[in-house]
């Protein structure tokens, strides 16, 4: 990654532009073309350094429900799995852990019943029975800025 690519990661992980053309507002931060930006942002995806890029909620406070969830699941069908669980829309992460419950995923629902209700649906389509869902006691946030420079 060169200067521009590393000042770029800082500004959109940081304070990205609410704007009709977002990456405009950069690029003139920057003394860039928009399409140069464009492409930078393109280059980091494809490469594997930006995973995602959107936004992030309190989902709290938009009247939502959250829960950790983890479940047993043999080795053989772990692709399967995690593809019908990639499938939900509230569903934020899912990651492979070197333990019995070995596929842990954050989920996200309107309400606790809705969450159950993906969590059997989940069971039943994958013959799955030891799912766990591990709802927040208590809220931690920690910001996470990667800084580039």
């Amino acid at each position: 990654m060169d200067k521009i690519d590393k000042q770029i990661l800082n500004k959109i992980q940081t304070d990205f532009p609410v704007a009709e053309r977002p990456y405009k507002v950069i690029a003139e931060e920057f003394g860039l073309t928009e399409e140069a930006v464009i492409s930078c942002v393109k280059k980091l995806k494809e490469s594997g350094i930006i995973r995602r890029l959107g936004a992030t909620f309190d989902s709290r406070r938009l009247g939502y429900t959250s829960t950790l969830v983890s479940a047993k699941v043999p080795v053989e069908k772990i692709s399967d799995v995690t593809a019908l669980i990639n499938k939900y829309p509230g569903v934020t992460h899912n990651y492979l852990r070197e333990n019995n419950y070995n596929i842990w995923f954050t989920l996200i629902a309107p309400s606790k019943e809705a969450i159950e209700r993906i969590l059997k649906t989940i069971s039943d389509k994958t013959g799955i029975e030891e799912i766990r869902s591990l709802p927040a006691v208590n809220f931690f946030k920690v910001k996470v800025n990667f800084e580039m420079e």
